[in-house]
């Protein structure tokens, strides 16, 4: 008799499926969903906003800030990252009881930039470095310049998003990452 290999996904148990997420996965990144400056109004004079943050399959959301146009979250929601090439996608929506919930603009936050302030490995510099600067331009959603610094053992990278497909607002988030054990890491490109 003849072993035959495995067709895909035949005979694996829910430890290899695990293994090889943690194979695939380069970390975590903690977005800290800060404040929200000059949201658009959607209810008689203010909104109910919250935000939804989406890369993926990975679906996150803050709690509702009752009646603010300028509200101030201050959580963190982290994604598990194993595509840095991936935006993540930032929405603001106004809740509503008695109907669907109104759209207040989106943005979207490119990573790469960050990751790859990461992959320097800053260790050996001095607290408060600046890694890279990163413009405002037609291909980001920055309102200013995003600066990627190096702060008491960590990489941090502060944004002031402009919001698309609404009249004003702005939102404002710091990214932070959290290497995991186990798994793939940075290292590799």
């Amino acid at each position: 008799m003849v072993d035959s290999p495995l067709t895909p996904g035949e005979g694996r148990s829910p430890a290899s499926s695990t293994s090889s997420l943690m194979d695939s996965l380069l970390g975590l990144l903690r977005i800290r969903v800060e404040r929200g400056v000059n949201l658009a109004v959607r209810d008689v004079r203010s909104s109910d906003p919250y935000i939804v943050v989406k890369m993926g399959k990975q679906k996150l959301k803050t709690r509702v800030i009752k009646k603010d146009v300028n509200p101030e979250w201050n959580e963190d929601l982290t994604l598990s990252i194993t595509d840095p090439n991936q935006p993540v996608k930032l929405t603001v929506y106004d809740h509503d009881m008695f109907s669907k919930d109104d759209k207040m603009g989106d943005a979207e936050i490119d990573i790469k930039p960050y990751i790859e302030a990461l992959r320097m490995d800053p260790k050996c510099l001095p607290s408060g470095t600046v890694l890279a600067r990163v413009q405002p331009c037609r291909q980001n959603f920055l309102a200013e310049e995003s600066c990627i610094t190096y702060s008491d053992g960590k990489v941090v990278q502060h944004l002031c998003l402009r919001l698309r497909n609404v009249e004003c607002g702005e939102v404002e988030v710091q990214l932070q990452w959290i290497d995991l054990p186990g798994s793939k890491g940075l290292g590799s490109k």
